[in-house]
């Protein structure tokens, strides 16, 4: 059963775009897989609506296929008959047979009718300004490709620019959400689930988990007939051209080379040759660069790494696409071999990181620690590293955090080096400063006596969430 999880705020988004007066232009965007037409059919299940699934082919059979949708919906031969008509003349007919009820009309897919046509987005503005505008019409357009629709869609330089009332990038679930498909599952399960899946709705809804993990994750990826075994192959292939180059750099990035020098060596290419590579990458949503929090000009920042923003790929490059001979000679227990002895240091221990951050976040938002967190992410220079770093840009007051999934408890001489480290962060106007460490397995009695002594130190043992001097 599909299900439809946390897209509460969007929903109600769209609700008021469509409750309003006249007309509304939303945007829809994100990568693929991420729930955009279900967000769409699950807004427009009662309400009356032209849904439209543009295609690659050429402009002209979109057109003929927009043509017959508006004919049939308003049960109008002749316009189904109609030949050689063009975009604005299907769209002065929808906007001259709306009457009382509000119409919905979705492009979704919108990146294709630009590819045949890069001319179609000042097509677009005519039709909104000339015959759109003003009616009682809520139009949607909705699309994968992230870049191309901000530049063409929502950039100041496009001709939409101005028109849209309003705009949603949907991304991937939060780990919070997990449990509404996992109910079963414990915290620390949904942790490895969430690693290996990410929040990608279409991946968690195929994953068949009865309670093993290296059995749901033999049945559901390293089987040659499983959905996810070559979905990577098929989310990608149609957004780019050489995929095997992306495919080369996307998996060294999941092997450890986060620097561009280092993914450079590791496939054997100047730098420069992989520029272009990099920014389609980042284009798709599908890779990241994070620079440390403290940067005041990140886009500048010569500390740029890159990341793959999906936990899903990321999994699957490091342990299914790096053995993928062997799994082609179904030496399946073998890889799943390797799987078991790498992915709590190589994988789970990272998105370990990752959901603490979140979990940072959510406390400070809910005023839960002493501080209002606007910026958050990693800190490094050449010879640190902090897991978490929180600045709260009003107080100036900041949150140093060390995230350890191990099955040892966490003794005092992490607070330590996290409190060095903290001294090496060079920040303008530093005010407050506070500390928090997570532990998968708690942490010793004599930190636990210490920490009742410090005031801005706080410990979380997590998955349990035990609160302790909070």
């Amino acid at each position: 059963m599909k299900k439809f999880v946390n897209r509460e705020a969007e929903i109600q988004f769209l609700e008021t775009q469509f409750s309003k007066e006249g007309s509304s232009f939303v945007v829809i965007y994100g990568r693929r897989r991420v729930g955009k037409t279900a967000l769409i059919k699950e807004f427009i299940k009662d309400k009356k609506a032209i849904y439209f699934l543009a295609t690659e082919e050429i402009e002209s059979q979109n057109i003929n296929n927009f043509k017959i949708l508006a004919a049939k919906f308003f049960n109008n031969s002749l316009l189904e008959k109609a030949q050689n008509i063009m975009w604005d003349e299907i769209f002065e007919f929808l906007a001259d047979n709306v009457k009382n009820e509000k119409l919905v009309i979705v492009i979704d897919e919108f990146q294709y009718l630009c590819k045949v046509n890069p001319s179609f987005p000042s097509i677009l503005q005519k039709i909104w300004d000339e015959k759109l505008k003003g009616k009682n019409i809520f139009f949607i357009v909705c699309g994968s490709l992230v870049n191309m629709m901000e530049q063409h869609v929502l950039n100041y330089s496009s001709p939409l620019y101005g028109r849209r009332t309003g705009q949603i990038k949907l991304k991937p679930l939060k780990f919070k959400y997990l449990k509404e498909f996992f109910p079963q599952s414990t915290e620390d399960e949904l942790i490895w689930l969430y690693a290996i899946l990410g929040g990608v709705p279409r991946y968690l809804e195929v994953f068949n988990y009865k309670g093993n993990i290296f059995e749901a994750i033999k049945e559901n990826m390293l089987n040659k007939q499983s959905f996810l075994y070559e979905e990577p192959l098929f989310l990608l292939e149609r957004e780019i051209q050489d995929i095997g180059t992306y495919f080369s750099l996307i998996k060294s990035i999941s092997l450890g080379n986060h620097k561009l020098q280092q993914i450079a060596q590791t496939l054997s290419v100047p730098q420069t040759r992989l520029t272009k590579y990099i920014n389609t990458l980042i284009d798709l949503d599908i890779l990241r660069r994070e620079t440390p929090v403290t940067e005041e000009y990140p886009e500048k920042s010569k500390k740029g790494l890159y990341f793959i923003n999906d936990n899903f790929l990321n999994f699957w490059f490091k342990f299914v696409y790096t053995f993928k001979e062997q799994l082609e000679l179904d030496n399946v227990e073998f890889v799943l071999e390797n799987i078991k002895k790498r992915i709590i240091t190589e994988h789970i221990s990272y998105v370990y990181k990752d959901i603490c951050k979140e979990y940072v976040w959510e406390l400070s938002q809910k005023g839960d620690i002493p501080l209002k967190i606007s910026k958050i992410g990693k800190w490094w220079d050449k010879n640190n590293e902090i897991d978490i770093v929180g600045i709260d840009t009003t107080t100036g007051s900041f949150l140093y955090g060390e995230c350890k999934y191990t099955n040892s408890k966490v003794d005092i001489d992490l607070f330590y080096s996290l409190k060095q480290k903290a001294s090496k962060v060079n920040a303008k106007n530093k005010a407050e400063e506070y500390y928090i460490i997570f532990s998968k397995s708690g942490f010793t009695e004599r930190f636990l006596s210490f920490s009742k002594e410090i005031e801005n130190l706080i410990l979380i043992t997590f998955p349990d969430k035990t609160n302790l001097n909070f």
